[in-house]
């Protein structure tokens, strides 16, 4: 065989090769990434505020009393997405299927390096080492999450929002909380009073159905107003009903981002976690992630915010205040 011949021979089984990886990299690859290109010059040092990701159960098991199991989602899927979007910044909140464990969060942390910081999950057995160790891996915030175990019960909600804000003070972190309008507007004074910032996730819970975010949402604009609270503009399916663009949600975001355009923050939600699964499932069976187009979902970002100074204050600014880049 001539030298041309077998070069075009090993020439053509790398290809092979290399098509086999891509096909079996494909295959193991669960979460959604956008097949729509952002249409707005994304600004320099972008953040995506609001990301889970799943590590491989073996290595990270997950708490017994989670309310679902989802598909693994890595932290190289999610520079993919990142590199898609133009984002060069990310925030790894601690999803509830770990409980108060955040190694998996920790770990995704340290392999992303100084663009990335981190929400994490803890108790009274927190201890302040652990504290310490969350910090240098570039963790600024507790995250109190009431809605995925469906707590609206305000005096519980008070009661480890305020415990959270003991622990966070000490280091100049914030606090996070998922939960809906009507339980804010029952912890507003509390809010106020926090002495730490404060950030709901989620469009704090509203629901765009009836073009008032319902109950409670006025309470939140004014948190917003009076710069008491950040307010996350993420998971837009998990508020509105007119996917995939969520016009709905036009007026609950303009209408939050009029209020106070220095206190607002955006958030993909990837890999988009199914935390409501069928009740004739077990919890360990696998709930397939939710398929969101990223790209079309930052894309109404300039709808809600036409303006790119005000744009450059959400996804740039108001990011590096909070959470210390």
């Amino acid at each position: 065989m001539s030298t041309i011949s077998r070069r075009g021979a090993l020439t053509g089984l790398a290809a092979a090769a290399a098509a086999l990886v891509q096909r079996r990299t494909s295959a193991m690859t669960t979460a959604s990434q956008p097949a729509t290109a952002v249409a707005f010059p994304v600004p320099a040092d972008a953040c995506d505020c609001h990301t889970h990701v799943f590590g491989d159960a073996r290595e990270f098991p997950m708490a017994p009393g989670r309310t679902y199991t989802p598909e693994p989602a890595s932290a190289a899927e999610l520079t993919r997405l990142h590199r898609a979007l133009h984002l060069a910044r990310v925030v790894i909140v601690q999803p509830s299927v770990y409980g108060t464990d955040n190694a998996c969060t920790i770990h995704a942390l340290r392999q992303l390096g100084g663009r990335a910081r981190g929400v994490a999950v803890i108790d009274e057995r927190t201890t302040e080492a652990s504290l310490d160790e969350m910090h240098g891996a570039g963790v600024r915030g507790i995250r109190v999450n009431l809605a995925t175990v469906g707590q609206t019960d305000p005096t519980i909600g008070r009661q480890r929002l305020r415990i959270a804000i003991e622990r966070a003070k000490k280091r100049g972190w914030h606090i996070q909380v998922y939960t809906q309008p009507s339980v804010i507007a029952a912890l507003a004074a509390d809010v106020r009073e926090a002495g730490v910032p404060v950030v709901f996730d989620h469009f704090g819970g509203a629901q765009a159905a009836d073009g008032t975010g319902g109950p409670g949402f006025d309470a939140l604009v004014r948190l917003v107003a009076s710069a008491h609270a950040y307010v996350k503009l993420s998971a837009p399916y998990r508020s509105s009903t007119q996917a995939p663009d969520y016009s709905d949600l036009t007026p609950l975001a303009r209408a939050l981002i009029a209020a106070n355009p220095r206190r607002v923050l955006w958030g993909t939600d990837w890999p988009h976690p199914n935390s409501s699964p069928p009740p004739d499932r077990k919890i360990t069976d696998v709930t397939k992630l939710f398929a969101i187009d990223d790209g079309r979902v930052l894309n109404q970002l300039a709808v809600w915010s036409p303006d790119a100074a005000e744009r450059t204050l959400t996804l740039v600014d108001n990011p590096a205040r909070l959470y210390g880049f």
